[in-house]
């Protein structure tokens, strides 16, 4: 029988606190790049908001799982269509009605997550929830509804309605022609103004 001094026990034991401190760190690092991939911007905001990476992690950690217990599901085609057609009905309102237009793009939108099978909560949570599947636009979500309040408190005009209804755009097409290759797909900024004129957007 091997009987091993005190010091080669305390290096032994060393060995193995080192061995499991790297294991920690490399399953940390791997699950912080998994999660920097799959939010993207909303990592860094979250971040940002929470004032550490950990408890950024932890928060968007919570969020997949509060999603996961959803039944997300498809439009149908023809549900898509019935959208489709309510939206180009929304955008042509808001050459006479900008304000009516843009709240109408709202209700549009939860109606939407609604049957998507998001649940309606109180705007916050509807952000964070949309955040997990839709990561890439819920920042415009929040910049529209941004505008929407200022515009209530007389702190927005027509040129900021005009930016709502672009930033609403952009997570209608999400969540209604879903899948969206964002590398690919224009930024809301490159967004055709004249959508908001009377053209059609399909």
């Amino acid at each position: 029988m091997v009987t091993l001094t005190p010091l080669e026990v305390g290096l032994a034991l060393l060995a193995l606190v080192l061995v499991a401190a790297i294991a920690v760190m490399i399953v940390t690092n791997r699950r912080r790049a998994n999660l920097r991939a799959k939010f993207g911007p909303e990592y860094g905001r979250t971040v940002e908001m929470t004032g550490s990476p950990r408890k950024a992690e932890a928060e968007l950690q919570e969020r997949e799982k509060r999603v996961a217990a959803f039944t997300i599901r498809p439009l149908s085609p023809q549900q898509a269509d019935a959208f489709t057609d309510a939206w180009v009905r929304v955008q042509a309102q808001f050459v006479d009605d900008p304000q009516g237009a843009v709240s109408r793009a709202d209700v549009l939108l939860t109606e939407v997550m609604e049957v998507r099978g998001y649940p309606i909560t109180d705007f916050e949570q509807r952000s964070a929830d949309l955040s997990v599947d839709h990561p890439e636009v819920v920042q415009n979500y929040r910049s529209a509804h941004d505008i929407a309040v200022r515009h209530a408190r007389g702190e927005a005009d027509t040129e900021d309605l005009r930016r709502a209804m672009i930033h609403y755009r952009a997570l209608f097409d999400d969540l209604v022609h879903e899948p969206v290759d964002h590398r690919m797909a224009p930024s809301v900024s490159r967004l055709r103004q004249d959508d908001l004129r009377g053209s059609d957007p399909r």
